[in-house]
């Protein structure tokens, strides 16, 4: 029996899952991403992300981009460099490596696909209550995945009212907390 080199083996899938990219969206390990900065600006690319390589390379580089962002102040419907509310920061994160999502944090409920809070990774999602209603009010992005001691970074009305790091063990999360979701 021949085998083929696991070369031949990822370009055949490149090459198949390419078929059914279409109209620029994302499918599993594709996403759409500017080609260079020479081109026009709305001109994109697909990018093949290689599973292989490492399946948290892409959450590292939204943490990591995210960090850079540690002491934005928070501002209400913010979505810049300038300020960010909590869904403000995820939106304006995600979308600096063309994902797509919601720009509401309420719109968060039903998107994504939940997972168990043990399984997080690097650039999940976390929900939470409002403080002051029964609905998805507030939402961060997990940086150091460890279960319910997970620690992630948001935009904070708070005390702090800037972009900082928080443990979900802090009382205040770990109470709110609805469920962990992966986008990528």
């Amino acid at each position: 029996m021949k085998f083929k080199s696991i070369n031949t083996v990822k370009l055949t899938l490149f090459i198949g899952l390419s078929l059914l990219d279409v109209g620029n969206v994302s499918y599993g390990a594709f996403r759409s991403v500017k080609s260079s900065p020479q081109r026009n600006e709305n001109t994109v690319t697909n990018t093949f992300v290689d599973p292989i390589e490492n399946d948290d390379s892409l959450g590292t580089k939204i943490v990591n981009f995210g960090m850079k962002l540690l002491g934005t102040p928070y501002v209400t419907a913010g979505c810049s460099k300038n300020g960010f509310d909590c869904s403000g920061f995820v939106y304006y994160v995600y979308n600096n490596f063309k994902i797509k999502v919601p720009r509401s944090s309420s719109q968060f409920e039903n998107f994504g696909k939940e997972i168990p809070i043990a399984d997080v990774k690097k650039g999940d999602i976390l929900l939470f209550l409002s403080p002051t209603r029964n609905v998805i009010g507030h939402l961060g992005i997990v940086t150091n995945p460890k279960g319910m001691e997970s620690d992630f970074i948001h935009a904070t009305s708070g005390r702090e009212m800037q972009v900082v790091t928080t443990s979900l063990k802090k009382p205040g999360y770990t109470r709110r907390f609805v469920k962990a979701i992966r986008v990528l």
